[in-house]
């Protein structure tokens, strides 16, 4: 399979991604090529995409995050940049999503297939279920109220064992709780 190639023509169709912070004084001269109507700004560079905006995440058709030191990015303009190699293909029907956990930090978030790093271990989902998957590891990782019924000598090590279970399988939640009663 040969995967799309990505430009400034194309870039902004139904496309994943992840851009870097800059940091703005490292690129004091830059020339915006292009301002869309929601107040990003461009900059086109023969190897990548440079973007300034205040809103990351989704974006029209695309679902671009940004990799920040600060936790809300979304909170004053940020610029960030990514390769044209970065971008993947991106729509809501397609498996094209799986699910990473922190354990340390309990933050949980999804990747792209596509991804160099994707080892192969998690189950690809399609983005309404990697969401619906999302909100239940964050059930788990910040409640105790699932647990109610359950017998286990380390809630800790139950979290991890259920969490792996949720993305390495297509076991459901109700049916791992049902399997630990």
């Amino acid at each position: 399979m040969t995967l799309k190639k990505y430009n400034k023509t194309n870039f902004h169709k139904h496309t994943f991604c992840e851009f870097t912070e800059v940091d703005s004084a490292s690129i004091p001269t830059i020339d915006w090529h292009y301002k869309s109507k929601s107040g990003s700004g461009y900059c086109f560079m023969d190897e990548g995409v440079y973007r300034i905006s205040n809103h990351w995440g989704r974006a029209a058709n695309c679902r671009w995050r940004l990799i920040s030191e600060i936790k809300n990015p979304n909170q004053k303009e940020r610029i960030g940049y990514a390769k044209w190699t970065d971008f993947y293909p991106n729509n809501e029907t397609e498996n094209f999503f799986y699910v990473e956990v922190n354990f340390d930090t309990k933050e949980v978030t999804f990747q792209h297939k596509n991804n160099p790093k994707f080892d192969g271990k998690a189950i690809l989902r399609n983005a309404p279920e990697t969401a619906k998957i999302i909100r239940q590891i964050k059930e788990i990782l910040e409640s105790d109220a699932w647990a109610k019924y359950l017998d286990y000598d380390d809630l800790e090590e139950l979290r991890k064992e259920i969490i792996l279970k949720l993305i390495q399988t297509s076991t459901s939640f109700a049916e791992i709780k049902r399997s630990l009663l």
